[in-house]
């Protein structure tokens, strides 16, 4: 039977090369808390939100220091079975990464590569009610997952058959192009769109942290050593986001409601 969590984003993990330092910027910008899980075979340290777990950090593995990776964040995307999402992910013309793997006492997970290039992750859990999604309107939750593409048409195609998302409205931003929402029934998870040519990098997701007051968020990225690349600046209805750089390199975003 199909779990109620099917397509939604559940976790978020940040591989770096200074998992110390990391755990220092964001539990000092975000107000986040720490705990040890001593499950795996190398170190590994979740968040936690109002002692709530919702990811975690580890060092980056050599193989993916080998492949040219950069620090960066990775979310983790409900399914039912990850062998056969995988297998589907291939069909579709996109690529497996990493895995599937079994995490013992936890669930199996895999990462993966859109057929335009975006990495991302599926999981699927031992325990369901341990992994429902979070209430993304809360201060210290992930907000907002923003897939910046070759071309987003095709790109929610394929992940719309492999996580049943739908589309939601589709905004025009002139001569930025069409800005797609997506998500599942009331809730909306994220967007989608093309990312312009003087965007460098290939196909990426980013993904939003909510947060009380965007502007001294920013201005407190800067003091702890990030960097702000975008923003803040108002987006439609009100909102202010940024998108910023933590001091090991990874991309990360902040965003506060009006």
């Amino acid at each position: 039977m199909a779990s109620d969590n099917r397509g939604k984003f559940v976790w978020y993990d940040l591989m770096t090369g200074d998992p110390e330092a990391a755990r220092d910027f964001y539990t000092q910008l975000i107000g986040w808390g720490t705990q040890e899980w001593e499950g795996g075979d190398r170190p590994y340290t979740m968040w936690t939100n109002q002692d709530t777990p919702l990811g975690g950090v580890l060092e980056m593995p050599d193989e993916v220091r080998r492949a040219g990776a950069p620090p960066h964040w990775m979310a983790y995307v409900e399914v039912d079975d990850v062998k056969s999402t995988a297998a589907k992910v291939e069909e579709g013309g996109g690529s497996v990464l990493h895995g599937p793997m079994d995490v013992p006492n936890a669930g199996s997970f895999a990462v993966l590569s859109d057929p335009q290039g975006a990495a991302f992750a599926v999981y699927h859990s031992a325990k369901q009610e341990a992994h429902n999604q979070p209430d993304a309107s809360q201060v210290g939750q992930f907000s907002w997952n923003e897939l910046a593409t070759s071309d987003y048409k095709k790109a929610f195609s394929f992940y719309s058959d492999l996580f049943g998302w739908e589309p939601k409205e589709a905004m025009d931003m002139g001569e930025a192009g069409i800005y797609q929402l997506y998500g599942r029934g009331e809730s909306s998870f994220g967007g989608m769109f093309n990312k312009p040519d003087e965007m460098p990098g290939p196909p990426m997701w980013l993904y939003y942290i909510k947060v009380e007051d965007v502007k001294a968020s920013a201005k407190k990225v800067e003091e702890l050593g990030g960097q702000v690349i975008n923003g803040p600046m108002e987006v439609p209805g009100g909102d202010l986001i940024a998108q910023c750089v933590d001091p090991q390199g990874a991309l990360f975003a902040i965003h506060s409601t009006s």
